[in-house]
């Protein structure tokens, strides 16, 4: 039986996979395998498919049978079309050893450079290039490398050797370092090496070979790694594919190079090649910020016959794959290789800029741009704010570095990625300097609000990481001296110590000492217009969650449809609307309830009036009281003496009344629709005040559609009972105002007896929308307030894929929603069915709502256009799984 196929092959204009084998191949595989099957310039080499990676984590780190003679043939294909041998003194053949998941996850995994040398392949390679110095820079860079991802020596150690023999020769760049002290360099990296693994260095190339491809499996769980997919939300992936390539070398003089560039501006998303390189170096000193890299604009001038052929292969990849691409490339002794390219992170002010203006050159049509060009997190970024006067700071600039994302952000300074985390934990904002980040700092760098670092360019691990999160971040930014013992930064005369406030404007690239004020983005141009294709192709509805008509008015700039929640209990709070609450809460009688409420009517009436107005002829989802009454009342001493003084009565009646509503489980007590049935008059009260506004409103000439939400029902009576209070109370407002509005009454569907019973209770209900932050809560049996406790460890140990209060439960809460939906439209066809709890602004959660059949999500003003675009993808998601589909079925027939 032959065995399973764990290896394909690249390289000679040929390829065994192509772009659609992401899964199989990772990214980074497909892409060289389309790259070299179109004729590309790419070293070739092969792939160890994904398979093989989780073969070996789900065996105890062995690898699969067969796996070891695919490797041993794959070397022997790179050795054929390279004309050299692994391992071979006289004609000697390196490889580089890559991670590649299906989902680019920038510097979450391992690499390893120039595998295969020795101390004889050195000599020879040497003999061979003519060019000692550069052999010895091979070697000794290899030394670094294996010894940091294979074998867990730090970088660092390897680092200060180096830094040390650097002052020995007086020089302050490793390229003024000459072949001798190279070789010198190499007779210390290999001591160092011996001194943390109690081995000598391997000779042997496969070893080499055969433990860094195992480094590159582990690196899937490193703990860097798993903390970028669970912040992404990456999963269901087997794990990572491993490219071994043939090197080409950036490091051998004067006419070689290598470099990244994108084939448009990341930050802005204007058409231009953008990036950095190097002369003389590799790969990972461009990424390191181990020495500043040149603007790719001065190779122009450097190697102009490079330059012109990489613009053109920039513009023929963009062609083929519609979309931006980030290239990496090396030149040696004149010649351009592609090393590999991939779909660019970028802004969101670049990724709408490219969207728009690759429909406009023809390049993708419009459900393209939406579908796969910009991302939802994209659009979050524009909402984020900027300085609101960029020239009154201009005196308190204490450095400037390159603007590496944009943005502006003010936070306390913090000189570690853990602090970060803790400080954001505590409530506190933060900037995270650094002087330059690695790969193990991403928690903390999604913690802060910004990114400074003292080294680095455009393409460094920050800038890259910032960008694809939207952070602001200044890199590169050589007028300051970090200290991370004494946790302080010197800029010229400056000192700052952490916990100082600074402000950086990721745009400019400037750093202010001191707190900035912040203003919100304005939202036009380019955004509006690809909002507009947006819409184009979204079926399901978006509305928001407004309980002020200042909210109201944000969120139909921001396209909101409608208001799927108005909490009616935030409008109770302000000024003398708590005294009259309180009033009611404490009233003795019915009758002084209904003097302490008929106080509240003209507050609660005048905000509906302004939601109403502001949303004309957009429906309007008002959902009656719903927490429990003691959360209107002072349970502080001295502000239950203030109440008792403001309504003339006892102090130890507010005191009685206050323990008299103290209830066990809130959650689970006196509220929502319970409140209602004891106390009729507060629903009366509610349904006067919106159908005495909504019926003013139309004598104005203004078009209301009111909706009344009943909150936490889970039985058919108690939504009867309600809907008959509503509509008597409705009946005398009609008669006194002498005229009638179209109403709804419906109820939120929270507690999963509701769900479970659907059917029943729509009978009754006119629409349904699902609170799911209490549904989550009822259905997992998880306080929202106490589950952070413990759900972070329950993420990170997989016990749950997702913090379940942020992205819905598609297995258990999804199936009460699918199922409430599906029985309570069996009951009444027309039934309109929305989600209105935080999911409604979560993509992954959108998505499932579409394919559910909702007719609308709800979400805060700010996310709208998120869940937009959101639902928009959904859709063409679902059109384009269908039209393969087709094409599937119409092929094998």
């Amino acid at each position: 039986m032959n065995a399973k196929k764990y290896v394909y092959r690249f390289g000679g204009g040929q390829a065994e996979g192509n772009k659609d084998m992401r899964d199989l191949l990772g990214g980074k595989g497909a892409n060289l395998a389309e790259m070299s099957a179109i004729g590309l310039p790419v070293p070739p080499g092969f792939t160890i498919t994904t398979e093989a990676c989780a073969y070996y984590h789900e065996h105890g780190d062995r690898w699969p049978e067969g796996l070891e003679e695919q490797v041993r043939e794959g070397i022997r294909h790179i050795e054929q079309l390279m004309g050299a041998r692994f391992g071979d003194p006289e004609n000697p053949l390196l490889v580089s050893v890559r991670s590649g998941a299906a989902i680019s996850m920038p510097g979450m995994m391992d690499t390893v450079l120039n595998l295969g040398i020795n101390d004889q392949v050195v000599e020879g390679l040497a003999r061979r290039t003519n060019n000692e110095r550069f052999a010895y820079d091979a070697y000794r860079r290899f030394i670094d490398m294996f010894g940091d991802v294979v074998m867990g020596v730090k970088h660092d150690y390897f680092e200060e050797v180096l830094d040390a023999l650097k002052k020995e020769k007086g020089v302050k760049e490793d390229t003024e370092l000459d072949a001798e002290a190279l070789k010198e360099l190499v007779r210390r990296y290999k001591e160092v090496y011996r001194q943390h693994t109690g081995s000598l260095f391997p000779e042997d190339p496969y070893e080499q070979l055969y433990k860094a491809i195992n480094a590159v499996f582990k690196s899937w769980n490193s703990e860097r790694a798993v903390k970028y997919r669970q912040i992404h939300k990456i999963r269901g992936l087997l794990g990572t594919a491993v490219n071994v390539q043939a090197m080409v070398f950036g490091n051998m003089g004067e006419r070689s190079g290598t470099g990244v560039c994108f084939t448009r501006n990341p930050a802005t998303g204007e058409k231009e090649l953008y990036g950095e390189f190097l002369i003389n170096a590799q790969g990972e000193d461009v990424v390191a910020g181990i020495r500043t890299p040149k603007s790719i604009s001065e190779l122009k001038q450097i190697m102009p016959e490079v330059y012109e052929e990489l613009l053109r292969l920039a513009e023929l990849l963009e062609r083929h794959y519609k979309n931006m691409q980030d290239i990496e490339f090396t030149v040696q002794e004149g010649k351009l290789f592609i090393l590999q390219t991939r779909n660019g992170k970028r802004t969101g002010v670049a990724a709408v800029k490219i969207a728009v203006d690759m429909v406009d050159e023809g390049l993708v049509d419009k459900k393209t741009a939406v579908r796969d060009l910009v991302e939802p997190a994209h659009l979050d970024q524009l909402l984020h704010p900027r300085f609101k006067d960029e020239t009154a700071y201009k005196d308190r600039v204490i450095g400037r570095g390159l603007p590496a994302s944009p943005g502006a952000a003010v936070g306390q300074v913090v000189f570690t990625a853990e602090d970060a985390e803790a400080w954001k934990a505590q409530g506190k904002r933060v900037i995270l300097v650094r002087v330059e980040t690695s790969p193990e700092d991403v928690g903390g760098m999604h913690a802060a609000e910004g990114i400074l670092t003292s080294r680095g360019g455009m393409t460094s691990h920050a800038a890259v990481v910032a960008r694809g999160w939207g952070k602001p971040c200044v890199a590169g930014c050589g007028d300051i001296v970090i200290d991370y013992k004494t946790k302080t930064f010197r800029a010229g005369d400056v000192v700052v110590k952490e916990g100082d406030w600074i402000s950086i404007n990721g745009s400019t690239g400037e750093v202010i000492l001191g707190k900035e004020e912040l203003v919100e983005p304005s939202l036009s141009g380019d955004f509006a217009r690809f909002m507009e294709w947006v819409d184009e192709f979204r079926t399901l509805g978006v509305r928001t969650n407004a309980d002020t008509p200042q909210d109201a008015r944000k969120s139909v700039e921001f396209g909101a449809e409608g208001i799927g929640l108005c909490r009616t209990e935030h409008m109770f709070f302000e000024g003398d609307r708590i005294l009259a609450m309180r009033e009611m809460i404490l009233a003795s009688t019915l009758e002084e309830r209904k003097a302490a409420l008929a106080k509240l009517l003209p507050y609660q009436k005048e905000d509906f009036r302004g939601i109403f107005r502001e949303m004309a002829g957009k429906p309007v989802t008002i959902r009656l009281l719903d927490p429990p009454l003691h959360e209107f009342l002072p349970h502080d001493e001295k502000e239950q003496e203030e109440l008792a003084r403001a309504l003339n009565i006892p102090v130890e009646t507010v005191r009685a009344k206050v323990e008299a509503l103290k209830e066990f489980n809130p959650m689970l007590g006196h509220r929502g629709c319970r409140l209602g049935i004891t106390y009729p008059e507060i629903t009366e009260m509610q349904t006067r005040a919106i159908l005495e506004a909504a019926v003013e409103l139309k004598q104005e000439g203004v078009e209301v559609h009111p909706e009344i939400m009943v909150p936490l029902v889970g039985t058919r009576e108690e939504i009867e009972h309600q809907r008959r209070v509503i509509e008597e109370t409705a009946e005398k407002v009609f008669q006194e105002k002498g005229d009638r509005v179209d109403y709804l009454v419906g109820t939120m569907i929270e507690v999963p007896r509701a769900a479970l019973l659907a059917d029943q209770i729509a009978e009754v209900a006119e629409f349904f929308s699902f609170g799911t932050n209490d549904l989550t809560q009822l259905t997992f049996g998880y306080s929202r307030d106490d589950a952070g406790k413990f759900l972070p460890y329950y993420i990170e140990n997989k016990i749950l894929k997702d913090d379940p209060f942020q992205t819905l439960d598609q297995e258990g809460v999804g199936q009460l929603v699918r199922m409430g939906t599906e029985r309570g439209r069996a009951t009444r066809p027309s039934l309109k069915v929305g989600i209105c709890g935080e999911h409604g602004g979560d993509p992954a959660s959108v998505a499932f709502c579409y394919e559910v059949g909702l007719d609308y999500v709800s979400c805060s003003p700010f996310r709208v256009p998120i869940a937009r675009l959101a639902a928009a993808q959904a859709h063409l998601r679902a059109e384009a799984r269908k039209e393969k589909e087709v094409a599937e079925a119409e092929a094998a027939s």
